[in-house]
């Protein structure tokens, strides 16, 4: 059966990122992002906003960045899959979530020059050949033992 897990967001942190490190030295971010959705009511004709509120994951180099360049209420625009998390609470409750875990991220717009930590301009990610540095994509995982397709192997 085929399947896929792909979520495309643009919002704004509702948090700082709060990053964490392994024991392996793997840095782990959590932060939050809201996003809201606009409508008409019928009835008044007034204009309504729903919020929604998603946690997001990220490992890594991109958990080290978003750590250093965002902060609570900072556009960003993700890209990522849905994870689910079930867990046993302390009072014997079982408790799950849904969450997205980050594999690609973009700084949106940019920030004000007058700001004591600096903007946007001063990041500088590594990003792969091809990519601007802005939009980072979480590493491929390796195959070992793969060919590897070279130029002249491909047959156009």
């Amino acid at each position: 059966m085929a399947s896929y897990n792909k979520v495309i967001l643009m919002g704004n942190l509702t948090r700082d990122p709060e990053v964490k490190f392994l024991p392996s030295g793997t840095a782990i971010a959590n932060f939050g992002l809201a996003m809201n959705e606009s409508y008409t009511d019928q009835q008044t004709g007034e204009r309504k906003d729903v919020p929604c509120f998603v946690d997001v994951e990220a490992w890594g180099r991109q958990a080290e960045i978003v750590g250093e360049y965002f902060s609570k209420g900072r556009p960003i625009l993700i890209e990522g899959s849905l994870r689910y998390d079930s867990w046993e609470a302390d009072d014997g409750t079982k408790r799950n979530r849904l969450k997205v875990r980050l594999q690609r991220f973009q700084f949106v717009g940019r920030r004000e020059d007058n700001e004591a930590d600096g903007g946007y301009a001063d990041a500088q990610p590594a990003a792969p050949s091809g990519q601007t540095a802005a939009y980072q994509d979480a590493p491929a995982p390796t195959a070992s033992g793969a060919p590897s397709a070279t130029e002249d192997d491909i047959p156009f």
